[in-house]
């Protein structure tokens, strides 16, 4: 086996064989109009239906020049050029390491980050197999773009119709305070739930004199918070999507609770990273949290206004789904939409996505999108 194009390729050299046992099975191979046919060998006993999960290595030989692989992460079998009357052979032999196993898992996670499926998997969202899939660091039926529909009534009654995608797969791996270790699933709506302000007033300093914070790792309260953090978006705002949108629908218990590295101290006479001395973040502090803004690089690949390094964090990697599918930054569908961003722009104003497709900043009273991300597992 060899690693090509971030896709671990299993290359088989035996040949392809007539005189065996073929059946036409239902589930393992997709469905192409037609049957495909398979001949299951497990160690060296033919057999009907595949063997469960388990630690074995395969082969797979087609006929008519198509090519087939196994894949771990589903446990089923892709087939490239398959025609009518394309026949199969599987073979599954013990003997699979623990090691080699987690390097096919591991492949199968790069391959569906690295794809754009854009599938219904709402079925998985109600049948809860999405939860088993991402906490057994399967992935077996999610790729990014991937979308879950759901219709939920908030804790006053109101129904909620809200499209919800895969952004990205295990992007936050070993990144926090404390180390992040479970496999996930960034989640983002695909429209702004709702319109809203970043603070009450067009100010990115203190925006409540009397707000102080402990960060983790300190002892000490913290006051001056200011910045994202000591903003109303973060302190009031999001707090009310999380009960309100999110937690009906995701449960807390699949829904992570991660330390994030945030921007909590602003400088007035602070020059930003365009030198000129309009305001800027000028520090951080790490914070539990479940509901964050997404950063600039997170949307677009890198800082565009944002006022300093402090503005980012560990939100430093663009999300899958914007690499893949760039207009789904400022649409979905046919429409477009503004939307704010966690980054101080300047004194008054924060940065965020317009409709039109370009990167932008408005004054912090304002009222447009929100559109956050959070982590399933």
């Amino acid at each position: 086996m060899f690693w090509g194009g971030g896709i671990l390729i299993i290359r088989t050299y035996a040949l392809y064989q007539e005189d065996k046992e073929y059946n036409v099975i239902k589930g393992i191979v997709p469905d192409f109009g037609y049957d495909v046919k398979l001949a299951i060998e497990v160690n060296g006993e033919k057999a009907k239906i595949v063997p469960t999960r388990g630690l074995y290595k395969t082969s797979v030989v087609c006929n008519n020049e198509a090519t087939g692989v196994w894949d771990y992460n589903a446990w089923d079998l892709k087939i490239n050029n398959a025609s009518e009357g394309t026949k199969c052979n599987i073979t599954f032999t013990s003997g699979l390491s623990k090691e080699e196993y987690d390097e096919y898992l591991e492949a199968g996670v790069n391959e569906r980050r690295n794809t754009y499926r854009g599938k219904d998997i709402t079925y998985l969202y109600e049948n809860k197999k999405l939860f088993e899939q991402i906490k057994n660091c399967s992935f077996d039926d999610i790729y990014v773009g991937d979308y879950i529909k759901t219709n939920k009534q908030d804790t006053i009654g109101t129904s909620h119709n809200v499209t919800w995608l895969i952004a990205d797969l295990n992007n936050y791996l070993h990144s926090g305070y404390e180390d992040l270790k479970d496999c996930h699933a960034t989640i983002i709506p695909a429209e702004p739930l709702m319109d809203a302000k970043m603070n009450d007033t067009a100010t990115t300093g203190v925006a409540d004199p009397n707000l102080k914070l402990t960060p983790l790792g300190s002892d000490k309260e913290k006051d001056n918070i200011g910045a994202y953090v000591g903003g109303k978006m973060k302190q009031e705002t999001l707090p009310d999507v999380f009960n309100t949108y999110i937690k009906p629908v995701f449960e807390e218990e699949n829904i992570i609770t991660y330390t994030n590295l945030l921007a909590d101290q602003y400088d007035g006479n602070r020059s930003n990273q365009f030198g000129t001395t309009s305001g800027a973040s000028s520090g951080w502090a790490w914070y539990d949290s479940q509901l964050d803004l997404m950063s600039e690089v997170n949307v677009y690949g890198s800082t565009v206004w944002s006022s300093s390094g402090y503005d980012i964090g560990i939100d430093n990697r663009q999300y899958a789904i914007f690499k893949l599918k760039p207009e789904f930054i400022n649409s979905y569908g046919d429409k477009r939409f503004n939307y704010w961003l966690k980054a101080v722009a300047g004194s008054t104003t924060f940065a965020n996505v317009h409709g039109g497709g370009y990167a932008g900043t408005h004054g912090a009273s304002a009222s447009i999108g929100v559109r956050p991300r959070f982590l399933i597992n």
